[in-house]
């Protein structure tokens, strides 16, 4: 289901329970924005080793989008805001398919 500002939302499917919503234009934005949740690892190669499968199902819709979602610790670059810690969560996704739920 489409927002007035052409946002979708997508539910964080975990044992069957859906924990969270994450917003986005487009599944992987929402998948990004869940990964960076997931516990990180040291660094980018470590994490891709140590994916985690997540899956979000669309708000209004009998889809879930499945990714394989990792993250890792990183420097914040040189320009960041005052504001910006010296480390943060960098998250990557790659889509692993969909499927509809038998409701």
């Amino acid at each position: 289901m489409v927002r007035e500002d052409g946002k979708r939302n997508f539910a964080l499917r975990e044992s069957g329970e859906e924990t969270s919503v994450f917003s986005g234009n487009t599944p992987r934005q929402a998948a990004l924005k869940a990964a960076r949740r997931l516990e990180p690892e040291s660094s980018e190669s470590a994490a891709k080793d140590n994916a985690e499968e997540i899956r979000l199902r669309e708000k209004g819709t009998d889809k879930v989008h499945k990714y394989e979602a990792w993250s890792w610790e990183d420097e914040a670059p040189e320009d960041s805001p005052d504001w910006m810690p010296d480390e943060i969560t960098e998250a990557n996704v790659s889509k692993k398919g969909i499927e509809h739920l038998d409701d």
